[in-house]
This record gives C-alpha cells, structure tokens and sequence, in this order.
C-alpha cells in the first residue's frame, strides 16, 4: 500500500476506484489519497491551471474567498504581515488582506516561485484551494508553521470529504490536480502533530492557530 503523504503512515487502505484514478485512505490520519504514479505530471498540472479564470475584479471570485478571508480578518492584529501561499495566476486573496491594511507576501510554484518569501516570518499565512494539490502536504504544512510565531495563524480552505459513501459521488474528484482529500479528523490530526488548535468556521475552512 502506498504511504501515507499527510502523516507518512504505512497503514493505508484501497476504497475506491474510477475510470481514471484509485484512492487510498490513511488508518492513521484519515486523509484520503491518490497514490503518486497517478498523479499529474508539473506540466500536465501547468496546463490545467493555466486554464482558470480567477481575477481580482471578479465579485463572484471575491465572494467565494470572503469564507477564509472574513473569519481570518476578524481574528488578526491591526497591520499583521501574511503570506498566501499557492495564489495561482490571479492573486486576490492578498489584495483582499492589503485592502484591509495587512502587507502580504505570495508564493506560487508556477506563477509567483520566488522561493526567498518562504524564509521570511509572518503573522498569518493562507493557502486556499492548495493543499487538495499537495503531494507531500505533511512536509509543506510544517514548512509553513514554521514560519509562524506562537499566536500565528494558518488559514486552509478547502472541501472537506465527510464520508466514502459520499465519495464517489463528489465532483471535488474529477479534479485531476485534486491528489489528497482532507477530512475534520485529518486536520485534527495535523493540528496535533503541529502544536495547533483547529476550528471550522466553514464547510470548507479551517483556521488553525500556533500555541
């Protein structure tokens, strides 16, 4: 079986299977997982990026990210500095936070690699619609944390699977640069392993905080 990428447990099961892909599930951390000889290679993944259609002056798109953004802000001291780690080809979540007077950073892999941001400090870091992207997201989550102070804030948005009976039925899987699936007992999970507390403001965001 393959390990885990979250906690890096051996102990994984086979549970579904699709045209394209399989999935795994942790026994440990309960993340749900497509075992990488199935995953996208940089290019194919560029290709599907490349084709989304997120911009600043969208309301729609504004809206959609004021999930993350509105329960962060109201948690944040006046001019906390953060980062917004996998912002894609259209940064606007750090526009939304500099509006609201917090100077932020971005890192994207494709479209913003300046690697030098990720060895900075910061009070808050987001990452909204990443880490279901993430092939070693155990390893980049605590890259992240590290950057935090004791009181920082990490800030995820993503869909949470909430049952395999549900699974194959989700449209987050037909995604094909979707490879980990995250669930409340994963985060859980990692808020433990990282010494965070962890909190669901939303169906798809949880907010953890550094103790």
């Amino acid at each position: 079986m393959p390990t885990c990428p979250l906690c890096a447990s051996p102990h994984s099961r086979h549970f579904h299977h699709d045209s394209r892909r399989d999935y795994y599930r942790c026994e440990n951390c309960r993340l749900a997982f497509v075992p990488p000889v199935q995953r996208l290679s940089p290019e194919q993944e560029r290709a599907v990026y490349d084709q989304h259609q997120n911009r600043p002056d969208d309301l729609g798109y504004r809206h959609f990210l004021s999930r993350l953004f509105e329960p962060l802000k109201s948690r944040l001291a006046p001019d906390a500095h953060g980062l917004d780690f996998g912002a894609g080809p259209g940064p606007t979540l750090s526009l939304m936070f500099e509006e609201a007077g917090h100077p932020m950073a971005i890192y994207d892999p494709f479209y913003a690699p300046d690697t030098s941001v990720l060895e900075r400090r910061y009070d808050f870091i987001t990452a909204t619609e990443v880490v279901e992207h993430l092939f070693a997201p155990g390893h980049e989550l605590e890259r992240l944390v590290a950057l935090l102070p004791e009181g920082g804030w990490l800030g995820l948005m993503t869909k949470r699977m909430t049952s395999e009976e549900a699974f194959a039925r989700w449209h987050y899987i037909l995604d094909p640069t979707h490879v980990c699936f995250f669930s409340e007992a994963s985060f859980e999970w990692l808020a433990k392993r990282l010494g965070m507390s962890v909190e669901f403001p939303g169906a798809d965001v949880a907010l953890m905080q550094k103790r």
